[in-house]
């Protein structure tokens, strides 16, 4: 080390770094091999400690701030089953595309007396699931490895990064200082691609525009609304595009939550152009190419990955509000085109929902369950939902005022993150309101985060869908022709489960008392957990029959 310069420990150089970049939370579960990182973060007046009941609802949460801010959320463990317990993490927030960064620690590396107890290749593990991953492995490397871990967690496609901090390079001394975020620019369009685009547009029959999950970011939101408004041209989401605008818009026909034969299907069927804004392999196909079939503008920061179902014939890559920025300027609408079949479709749609809305059944019927909820829930409330039969029927059903309001993962589709979803969001929008909706099994994978959200002092709706079964899978099982077998279980009593960590707990006993009791929730401090049980009977009716045979006449 040079002389004459201060010595700083390392971890205390790692906590500086976090600082630097923005950092506000760290939530984790420490362990032995993190408490070097632990006493420098006690003394860090800018980032909080979130400890958490497990590794897993550390991450969701840590991916969920990232998703709301645009900011890397960071999340600890130690080494080996910590570590372990992050995967599924790190895949949500890769797959998702939420920026996030994992910190983990490691058992010494310069010299160690335990042998190979609890130690497994926590890099190589990350290297799949990652946009990077890199072990500390000196005090002098720490601030280029953790701006490089923030800027590619933030870099489009957003992701997780991870850092491995072993044990005796935390407390080794280091004059080496933070390095400042540098101010990124992404590519501008070129001039060339927009104007294809725009001549196939303009000289289309039936246009129709596909909002996906890239183009879920704040600027983009306000650039598709105006080229929306400009334009009158019709437009769908993918169930991570839900919000980007309002879905109360004359011109929106609808959120493919299906993989084909639904409503918006049937007004994707009617066009002649699609344009394709921030498409993701990761989702679910929104429709299917054909050779013969409509014309595809791949509209993304990245080219398409192209499969038998995806071979866009224009591509404008780029940054996705320049380019809609761009389109917009340039295009001119045209009296030729044709789009109130689509819009026809999207009538045809509400009306097929406000049927069964109707529906005061109990248990509760998902369509009247999804109805209530939307009436209760303020145009910036946030609704984070766990993974299920469920998720289909809001992604279909719940109008979206606004963007990052419906929390559903599309992606990993993973159970368990519906709790801790909610949890980061109520901490980054404490004014507004937040209502986790889980299955009972998601929500048991999670459910010891009550105590978590409690200590934390958050304000908090947890809406339960109980029916005692994997539903999902029983729904599959049946479409496929098995025999019902082998997926439900018993559950405890929810009201007492919650009041013995100190939530309020409530039971629906009938369709009439939800509304007011929805509303009660949300009006009322501290964490609420609603035990609602519901009825999937229908599922295979509706959503693969009715709705396919209404699509088909359209």
């Amino acid at each position: 080390m040079t002389e004459g310069f201060d010595m700083t420990k390392a971890s205390d150089l790692l906590v500086q770094c976090l600082e630097n970049e923005g950092c506000e939370y760290v939530f984790g579960v420490p362990g032995e091999e993190n408490l070097d990182f632990l006493d420098s973060l006690s003394r860090s007046t800018r980032i909080r400690l979130v400890l958490t009941r497990h590794e897993q609802g550390a991450g969701f949460m840590a991916a969920t701030y990232g998703r709301h801010t645009g900011k890397a959320g960071v999340c600890l463990a130690t080494l080996g089953p910590g570590a372990t317990n992050l995967v599924t993490a790190a895949a949500y927030a890769t797959l998702g595309g939420m920026p996030m960064v994992m910190i983990t620690g490691q058992k010494p590396i310069k010299s160690s007396k335990q042998g190979r107890f609890q130690i497994i290749d926590v890099v190589e593990m990350m290297k799949p699931i990652t946009k990077y991953t890199r072990q500390l492995a000196s005090a002098d490397n720490i601030p280029a490895r953790t701006r490089e871990a923030f800027r590619l967690a933030q870099e489009e496609k957003p992701g997780a990064t991870h850092l491995e901090l072993p044990e005796d390079i935390a407390h080794d001394p280091t004059d080496a200082t933070p390095i400042a975020p540098s101010n990124v620019r992404r590519p501008v369009p070129d001039a060339k691609a927009i104007a294809h685009a725009v001549a196939a547009i303009e000289a289309a029959r039936a246009p129709i525009i596909v909002i996906g999950a890239g183009a879920n970011r704040t600027m983009t939101s306000r650039m598709l609304g105006r080229l929306v408004d400009t334009t009158g041209i019709p437009f769908l989401t993918t169930q991570l595009g839900k919000g980007v605008i309002d879905e109360r818009h004359p011109g929106f026909v609808g959120c493919a939550a299906l993989s084909s034969g639904d409503f918006v299907h049937a007004a994707i069927g009617k066009a002649d152009v699609i344009i394709n804004i921030g498409h993701d392999v990761i989702e679910k196909p929104p429709f299917f190419m054909q050779p013969d079939g409509a014309v595809v503008i791949h509209v993304s920061n990245r080219p398409a990955e192209v499969d038998p179902v995806y071979f866009p014939q224009i591509e404008v890559i780029g940054d996705i509000a320049n380019a809609l920025w761009q389109i917009d300027e340039t295009i001119t609408r045209q009296d030729h085109w044709a789009c109130a079949g689509m819009r026809a479709v999207r009538a045809a749609e509400v009306a097929h929902r406000e049927a069964a809305a109707g529906d005061m059944r109990f248990p509760i019927y998902p369509q009247y369950l999804v109805d209530q909820v939307r009436k209760v829930m303020p145009s910036d409330g946030i609704i984070a939902l766990d993974n299920g039969i469920y998720k289909l029927w809001f992604a279909r059903n719940y109008t979206a005022h606004q963007p990052n309001t419906v929390l559903l993962d599309n992606a990993l589709a993973t159970m368990g993150a519906g709790l801790p979803s909610a949890m980061a969001s109520a901490m980054v929008y404490p004014d507004r309101k937040v209502m986790a909706i889980c299955g009972d099994g998601g929500f048991m994978m999670n459910a010891q985060e009550l105590e978590t959200a409690i200590r934390l002092g958050l304000n908090l709706t947890v809406l339960i869908l109980n029916d005692n079964s994997y539903g999902m899978i029983r729904w599959k099982q049946a479409n496929m022709g098995f025999a019902d077998w082998g997926l439900s279980y018993g559950n405890p009593d929810f009201v007492l489960y919650a009041e013995s960590y100190g939530a309020a707990g409530h039971r629906v006993t009938s369709a009439a008392m939800l509304p007011a009791l929805l509303e009660a929730c949300l009006r009322s401090p501290g964490v609420q957990v609603i035990d609602c049980p519901v009825d999937y009977a229908d599922n295979d009716r509706v959503l693969n029959k009715d709705i396919k045979a209404l699509s088909e006449d359209l």
